[in-house]
């Protein structure tokens, strides 16, 4: 109880929906095309904070590894995105409080979103055809899921799917770049000179405090779910969604504890899913640094050049059958025949069971061999 309230108090008032919320979007959006949308606008609530409430980050500032450590302990969770020259690494405790940084990397418009109510850690290129979109908070929320909305045309979009649903660019996709959810130290480890994102956003902020006290246990009821849950599995389980050539997979957290290192095929692409390492979950305590650990598990394409690997665990490594080769738990073979040779990490991430199922409820459920 002690969490909802908690929650509540942050989230302010719910305005349920009615006949008249699309005069009173109206009112609030008008310049939305309220014309055009996907979903029916009964699906779309207020999560409490209007327009921009939680503000986004436009003009991200990062500073180095070693002064992001007087403020980030090691094993807090962070947003690793790779690229091709380098590395930025997002810490929860930021995005928590403002779930969006539109930034660019290597020249790439990104916007890296966090949504608190689904553990939804999503980061997608900001472009369509030859417009640079910019992002910002609608307030609003459906499936309990973030609806961000775009500058230009005011158009709303699903976090969790990447899809425009009101607005002039219905029905538009963003492309959604992998990324990880990693331990500050692992990411530092990995990319001694990348860049993290520092706390001077411009907003005064508690910074490293969790809003959402207690609300991942595994009993609790989704905040601002309005649907059926779906009984498979428990509504606040992680698990890791792997979506390859329209087959959908998800790899529950509790069955990947069993067995952390997972050879299959989804969508007819082999796949490796990974979970050897652990940080805090940003959603436990009310200080993050002081929440219980919990895995992290991610998924790679496990082919290398035209030979399709086969892995085992060995330690907090991987393993390959046909060369012998060490790989650390970012896909990256750090010994061996193959040493340097890094696996495609599959566009996805470990989020709550509820948001996932009720976006992709044609899911297949991994279980472990008992």
């Amino acid at each position: 109880m002690k969490s909802l309230v908690a929650v509540t108090l942050w989230l302010c008032v719910v305005i349920a929906p009615s006949a008249g919320a699309a005069e009173r979007y109206r009112s609030a959006w008008p310049e939305t095309d309220f014309g055009l949308s996907s979903v029916p606008l009964s699906q779309i609530i207020s999560g409490g904070p209007g327009k921009d409430g939680i503000p986004s980050i436009d003009d991200p500032r990062f500073v180095a590894a070693a002064d992001a450590a007087t403020w980030i302990e090691a094993d807090e969770p962070v947003v690793l995105l790779e690229s091709s020259s380098s590395a930025r690494v997002y810490p929860l405790q930021v995005l928590t409080f403002h779930e969006i940084v539109n930034d660019s990397i290597d020249g790439r418009p990104v916007a890296v979103t966090f949504c608190p109510l689904c553990n939804a850690a999503i980061v997608f290129d900001r472009r369509v055809d030859d417009r640079v979109l910019e992002f910002g908070t609608t307030g609003l929320l459906r499936h309990s899921d973030l609806v961000m909305y775009e500058r230009s045309t005011q158009s709303w979009w699903q976090q969790f799917t990447g899809e425009a649903i009101v607005g002039e660019l219905t029905g538009r996709t963003l492309d959604v770049l992998p990324s990880s959810i990693v331990a500050f130290r692992e990411a530092v480890d990995a990319y001694p000179d990348a860049y993290v994102l520092s706390r001077d956003t411009g907003h005064s902020r508690p910074y490293g405090q969790n809003p959402y006290p207690g609300y991942d246990r595994v009993g609790q009821r989704p905040f601002l779910f309005r649907g059926e849950v779906d009984g498979r599995l428990p509504a606040m389980a992680r698990v890791l969604g792997v979506e390859r050539n329209g087959e959908v997979r998800v790899f529950p957290h509790e069955e990947l504890a069993i067995t952390p290192v997972v050879n299959d095929e989804v969508g007819g692409t082999p796949v490796l899913v990974a979970a050897l390492d652990e940080s805090r979950s940003a959603l436990d305590e009310r200080l993050i640094a002081a929440s219980r650990m919990v895995l992290n598990a991610r998924a790679f394409v496990r082919r290398n050049d035209d030979t399709i690997l086969h892995f085992r665990q060995q330690g907090d490594r991987l393993v390959d059958d046909e060369t012998g080769s060490e790989w650390n738990a970012l896909g990256e073979a750090v010994g061996g025949p193959l040493a340097g040779a890094r696996l495609e990490l599959i566009e996805g991430g470990s989020h709550f069971a509820f948001a996932w199922l009720a976006f992709k409820p044609d899911s297949d459920i991994y279980r472990a061999p008992r």
